[in-house]
């Protein structure tokens, strides 16, 4: 089961949850305070596939230095 991650709109707590992908939207409770004013944070992923970006990033640099969406040169 997918881990997914929380943020409760009271209390500005962040929590992960582990829960079936049918249940990622449904209500849930604040690790912290208890408040059901809780809203599930967009996750990103950078996946490598034999040293290159398969997803998550957009190589639109061409400064040279830029290898699988990580610049060092230009800072994109």
């Amino acid at each position: 089961m997918p881990i997914y991650e929380y943020v409760c709109l009271d209390c500005k707590n962040e929590f992960e949850t582990i829960r079936s992908m049918k249940d990622a939207d449904k209500p849930t409770e604040c690790e912290k305070c208890g408040g059901l004013h809780v809203k599930r944070k967009l996750a990103v992923i950078y996946a490598m596939s034999g040293g290159h970006a398969v997803s998550g990033t957009s190589n639109s640099c061409n400064c040279g230095s830029c290898r699988g969406g990580n610049c060092a040169g230009c800072g994109s």
